[in-house]
């Protein structure tokens, strides 16, 4: 296996990379134990080395930035000019040089914490529920065991799932109880399982409750209230590979719980828990990702923790509603830190399967909507 370097000083290295390239290099990297960064290294450093390099397609490549060593981005824009290929080309065949000598190992990677994803974003109607949900239903669709975590007070997520009078049960204890430490009973006991026999058992929710309006005020209260979803899920992490959250539609100390949550862990490798952030192709958007994106940096800094940002989706796109729309998509697609993992249409299946309360890889397996989702499950590479 390949041994990272040692970290230091760092600089960016902004080019384009496919998509495909990105999430073949994330998921091998994964594999042996590096980090993206760590593997992009590699495999520039090889790639000055090697001779008579063929050419990559690089067609759809996309805006992708990472950190090299000091000195290390204008060396390699040296050796571009040298050789006579663009930047793109370059980082291509680099990539693509580094994946052929590191085939996927043949026995598995030391342990990692559960993968845990938050999708966030304040700002309601942008798609937090649909993306959090199919991401859940693909990962589960091809072998992954799944919890979805249903953290907006409003329930949509549950509502849409077919659990929506699981949400008003009386007299039986609630995910706010867990967190507080008031509750007596299992956790395990308020998961529901979605029997659906394309997810083969292994995707459950965690519904929304109706006291969930309560949790900022309730969790004020709460000594080192920041680790206090952390402390009620730590029971059921063994029990899958994947948690998934659907993040709240407001900032605040319930936010915060859910960040912290997705933090990276001691030994755990970059950009395999974070934060995924749907958009619009509007400026309401940009500045609500702002304020999303100021409430994290700020939790880091006074937690001294890092949260990984896993990516963008621009949702519900759709070109012919003019040109400032396409305008604010080029400006998401343009961002490297963190980078667009999908451009979404704005398609019907998507609510169909809502209204009707059917996931929407049962709905409609076959549809864009459903393969959109199949890739962004790929992104997490777990």
């Amino acid at each position: 296996m390949s041994i990272p370097t040692p970290r230091g000083d760092r600089e960016k290295l902004i080019t384009s990379l496919t998509p495909q390239l990105r999430r073949h290099l994330k998921i091998r990297a994964f594999e042996h134990g590096m980090d993206i960064q760590d593997a992009t290294e590699h495999a520039i450093k090889a790639w000055y080395l090697a001779v008579d390099v063929p050419e990559v397609d690089t067609r759809q490549a996309k805006t992708w930035g990472t950190l090299l060593p000091a000195g290390e981005p204008e060396t390699f824009k040296s050796a571009c000019s040298d050789r006579g290929v663009t930047y793109v080309q370059g980082l291509a065949q680099a990539v693509t040089l580094w994946l052929e000598k590191h085939p996927s190992p043949t026995t598995p990677l030391a342990a990692q914490p559960v993968t845990r994803v938050i999708v966030a974003n304040q700002k309601g109607g942008v798609g937090k529920t649909f993306i959090s949900s199919g991401i859940a239903q693909a990962l589960a669709e091809d072998g992954r065991r799944v919890l979805l975590v249903d953290y907006d007070p409003q329930g949509h997520l549950t509502a849409e799932l077919g659990f929506e009078d699981v949400m008003y049960e009386d007299n039986v204890e609630t995910l706010l109880m867990h967190m507080e430490g008031s509750a007596k009973g299992d956790i395990r006991d308020l998961l529901v399982a979605l029997d659906h026999k394309r997810f083969g058992e292994r995707l459950h929710l965690l519904p929304a409750s109706d006291d969930a309006f309560l949790r900022d005020v309730s969790l004020s209260k709460v000594s080192f209230s920041e680790a206090a979803l952390e402390r009620a899920l730590e029971p059921l992490e063994a029990d899958y590979d994947v948690i998934i959250i659907d993040g709240p539609p407001s900032l605040g100390l319930n936010m915060d719980t859910a960040l912290y949550y997705v933090r990276r862990r001691e030994g755990e490798l970059s950009d395999r828990s974070g934060v995924i952030t749907p958009v619009w192709a509007n400026k309401a958007s940009h500045r609500a990702f702002r304020l999303l994106k100021t409430q994290m940096d700020d939790l880091c800094t006074k937690g001294r923790i890092q949260v990984d940002y896993l990516g963008l989706v621009v949702n519900a796109y759709d070109s012919r509603r003019g040109k400032l729309v396409k305008e604010n998509k080029d400006q998401w697609e343009r961002s490297t830190s963190p980078t667009v993992l999908a451009v979404i249409g704005d398609l019907k299946e998507g609510r169909e399967a809502a209204d009707g309360e059917i996931p929407l890889l049962e709905y409609a397996p076959d549809s864009d909507h459903a393969q959109a989702m199949r890739d962004l499950a790929k992104e997490l590479a777990v």
